[in-house]
């Protein structure tokens, strides 16, 4: 994808570049002629790290990249990189991802998403890095908003996971109030494609149904979500890295989402057309934590970024199972 990006941005820190979206928005940036990407990653076993190594493969080529084994934690390592290097803007998506892991681990994710954030914003101020964008989640909502959810409804977060990504808009938005920061947090509904997680569900599900193993469906399978297919976050990205820099306001809000919803076991049945296959359903109590549904209100991604997302779950799974075939026939091979 091309970015578009505007002239007076071309040196890009992105945090989390090794992973799902992450690479996905290092192709977009190097594509689009950024003078400068420098990814941090620590490339932790959340899940098998040589998936992200794999990620950086070719973007390890350009002479426009710059790759960072480093943890966001690390005030020391990050202080030493700010010296080296010169950044128009940062694209922090870096994170302790999944509601469920944590519950069990709350105090990994405050160090991670808190903190860590925190660490990012201190840099920003103090080496004048005048725009930043950080990846939020729709999981800030909370099991009581109305859909379909606008971004001034009232923040009842239910995971560690979630409360730690609603901090992180809070203290970005005092970041830009106090220091000129101009700031857009992109609150990300669900999102899928190539390279996704293997821990999520779509990846899970899809694998599973194409080995003929059972999936685990947790409740009934009436929880509704809102899935985004990584183009349509990208052309967000995009879109709010343009507003940092001509919008009319130093700090926004922004639902990304596709605006439609499927039912889990509506997604299940997507995934067998798509792939062919029927699943073994192993149905599982529900899991703390989880919201019942997910539905992004994008009227005002439409108005700031133009935003226009285009992938339909049928469309985007369909090109999810060709990217899993395709994987299954270079590791063969």
């Amino acid at each position: 994808m091309n970015f578009d990006l505007p002239t007076s941005v071309r040196r890009f820190l992105v945090t989390g570049g090794a992973g799902f979206i992450g690479s996905h928005v290092v192709d977009g940036l190097l594509a689009s002629g950024a003078k400068r990407v420098v990814v941090i990653d620590d490339f932790n076993d959340y899940y098998d790290p040589r998936m992200k190594w794999r990620n950086t493969a070719a973007h390890q080529r350009h002479p426009a990249y710059r790759l960072v084994a480093a943890d966001i934690r690390d005030r020391e390592r990050l202080n030493r990189l700010a010296q080296e290097e010169e950044f128009d803007c940062v694209i922090h998506l870096a994170a302790r991802a999944g509601v469920r892991p944590s519950l069990t681990e709350p105090v990994l994710y405050q160090e991670t998403n808190c903190a860590g954030t925190l660490n990012l914003l201190e840099l920003a101020r103090q080496h004048e890095w005048r725009h930043f964008v950080f990846a939020s989640s729709s999981s800030v909502y909370g099991p009581s908003a109305v859909p379909p959810f606008r971004e001034d409804a009232a923040l009842m977060p239910v995971s560690p996971y979630a409360a730690t990504k609603a901090a992180g808009e809070l203290m970005t938005h005092t970041y830009s109030q106090l220091y000129g920061l101009r700031a857009v947090c992109l609150r990300f509904f669900t999102v899928y494609g190539p390279r996704q997680r293997p821990d999520l569900a779509i990846h899970k599900f899809t694998q599973s149904i194409l080995r003929g193993q059972p999936i685990p469906v947790y409740g009934d399978g009436s929880t509704l979500r809102d899935y985004t297919y990584i183009d349509d976050i990208l052309q967000g990205i995009a879109g709010a890295i343009h507003y940092s820099v001509h919008g009319a306001t130093p700090f926004e809000v922004v639902n990304l989402g596709e605006s439609q919803c499927i039912t889990l076991t509506g997604l299940v049945q997507a995934i067998e057309e798509a792939t062919g296959r029927r699943a073994i359903i192993d149905r599982q109590p529900p899991q703390p934590g989880d919201l019942p549904l997910t539905h992004a209100d994008v009227t005002k991604a439409r108005r700031l970024f133009n935003y226009q997302p285009t992938t339909p779950i049928e469309t985007g799974l369909r090109h999810f199972v060709d990217w899993i075939r395709g994987e299954a026939a270079a590791a063969a091979a």
